[in-house]
C-alpha cells in the first residue's frame, strides 16, 4: 500500500477505511462483532493504516469496535473520530460548544482505548458556535496531548479558512466521487492553497459506482439509501449511464468498477485519501488494489467529461441532512 500525506505532515495509507457501516447505515450487519474485528485487522494486514469512526456511529458502538480491533496494533495506525452532535439522552441536534468538545474527546479516548486521538473532526459545522471557538478548543486539546490533528467535515470554503487561521486544519472530510463533484468548485482550491488534505467519504457513491446496484435492487430496512433521493428506483435508472462507463473502463483495464472509481479520485490530487467502507475482507483487498490501477490522462478526462455531461439525478441527501452541509 502506498502512503499519502494530508496536512501538517500526517502520513496515512493511500486508501483508508470508513468504519461507520460496520455499526449502522446499511441495514442489519450479516457479520458478528468478532467478524468485524477480523475485517478491521485484515485491513491492517493489507497495509491500511487510516481508520475513520465517530461517536455518533452506533452511537458509541463503532468507536468501541475500532478500539477493540486496533488496540494490539495501535502504534501502526491512524485513527480519526468526530465530535459535533448532541447524542446524550437522545437529544440529537448539533453541539460544538467547547465543553461538549472536551467531553466527547475524553469519552472517545476511552472507547478507542488510546491516549491520543490522531485526527479529531468537527462532524458538522454548528452555526450556534463560532468556528474560531471550535478551532481554539481543539487547539487546546492538541496542546494537552489528547489530540494530534484538527479536521473539519462538510464545511464550506469560508469556514475552512476561518478555522485554519486559528489552528491549522489537517484534513477536510466531505463526500466526493464521480457522481458528487461539488467540492471541485471552491473547496478543493481552498484546500490546495492552505495545504490541507482531503478525505472523501462515500467515494464509491454508497455502492452505486461498483455496478452492483440497479433500479431493481431492494434495500434492507434501516439502509440509509432508502432516504436518499438519488437512490429512488427511477433515479437509479436515470443514473445508470455513468456506471456503465465505469464498468466498461474497468473491463478494459482488467480492474473492478470500484477500483476505477477510486483510481479516478486518487488521480485528482496527491493529497486526496478516500475512505471506502465495507464489511467484507475481500472488499478490503479490492479497494486497496485501486492504488495499482493507473488511469491515463485520457481515461481520467473521459470519466470526468462523462460525469459532467450526464450529471446525476437526485440529491445526495434528504432535505434535513442537506441543511447540515456546506456551512
Amino acid at each position: 500500500m502506498n502512503t499519502r500525506t494530508l496536512g501538517q505532515g500526517l502520513e496515512v495509507s493511500a486508501i483508508g477505511l470508513g468504519c461507520m457501516g460496520m455499526s449502522q447505515g446499511y441495514g442489519p450487519n450479516p457479520g458478528t462483532r468478532g467478524d468485524m474485528v477480523a475485517v478491521l485487522r485484515s485491513a491492517v494486514d493489507r497495509g491500511v493504516t487510516f481508520f475513520d469512526t465517530a461517536e455518533v456511529y452506533g452511537p458509541h458502538a463503532n468507536e468501541e469496535l475500532v478500539g477493540e480491533a486496533l488496540e494490539p496494533v495501535r502504534d501502526q495506525v491512524v485513527i480519526a473520530t468526530k465530535f459535533g452532535f448532541d447524542i446524550e439522552g437522545g437529544k440529537g441536534g448539533l453541539n460544538s460548544r467547547p465543553e461538549q468538545i472536551r467531553r466527547v474527546a475524553d469519552a472517545s479516548l476511552q472507547r478507542l482505548r488510546t491516549d491520543t486521538i490522531d485526527l479529531f473532526y468537527q462532524h458538522r459545522v454548528d452555526p450556534q458556535v463560532p468556528i474560531e471557538d471550535v478551532a481554539g478548543t481543539v487547539s487546546e486539546l492538541i496542546a494537552e496531548g489528547k489530540v494530534r490533528h484538527f479536521g473539519l467535515s462538510e464545511a464550506a470554503a469560508h469556514t475552512i479558512r476561518r478555522a485554519h487561521a486559528v489552528h491549522p486544519v489537517t484534513a477536510l472530510q466531505s463526500e466526493y466521487s464521480l457522481w458528487t463533484r461539488e467540492p471541485e468548485a471552491e473547496v478543493l482550491p481552498t484546500l490546495a492553497g492552505l495545504c490541507i488534505g482531503f478525505v472523501p467519504f462515500s467515494p464509491l457513491g454508497k455502492g452505486f459506482l461498483t455496478g452492483t446496484l440497479d433500479q431493481g435492487t431492494q434495500f434492507a430496512s434501516g439502509d440509509i439509501r432508502t432516504t436518499i433521493p438519488r437512490f429512488s428506483e427511477e433515479n437509479r435508472a436515470a443514473n445508470r449511464a455513468l456506471v456503465e462507463h465505469v464498468v466498461a473502463t474497468a473491463q478494459a483495464k482488467c480492474a473492478t468498477p470500484a477500483q476505477i472509481a477510486l483510481a479516478w479520485l486518487l488521480a485528482q490530487q496527491p493529497w486526496i485519501v478516500p475512505i471506502p467502507g465495507t464489511r467484507s475482507t475481500s472488499r478490503i483487498g479490492e479497494n486497496a488494489g485501486s492504488t495499482a490501477v493507473a488511469l491515463s490522462a485520457d481515461e481520467q478526462a473521459g470519466l470526468s467529461a462523462l460525469a459532467d455531461r450526464v450529471g446525476v439525478t437526485g440529491a445526495r441527501y434528504n432535505e434535513y441532512h442537506l441543511g447540515l452541509v456546506g456551512r
